[in-house]
């Protein structure tokens, strides 16, 4: 699975830090964790059970800054399936 540009441009926004963020994308439901910035880093994409886990995939953010806390690298590894 491949992240789209409409979820990626929902993923660039700034959020409250350190928390788990749950909501739903289209027809999938989505929950993603952020760093103490606000910056989504882990996503986890697919369909919520009863018990409000998601079952579907996961992806982790590379994000590197510079010492000036510009963007080195930004890009999402696909983990597999969850």
């Amino acid at each position: 699975m491949k992240i789209g540009e409409k979820l990626l441009k929902q993923l660039n926004r700034k959020y409250e830090p350190s928390t788990m963020v749950n909501a739903t994308f289209g027809r999938y439901d989505v929950a993603f964790k952020t760093d103490g910035e606000g910056n989504p880093i882990l996503l986890f994409i697919g369909q919520a059970g009863d018990d409000g886990l998601i079952r579907g995939d996961h992806f982790s953010r590379r994000l590197v800054k510079d010492a000036n806390g510009a963007v080195i690298k930004d890009h999402w590894d696909y983990k597999g399936k969850v």
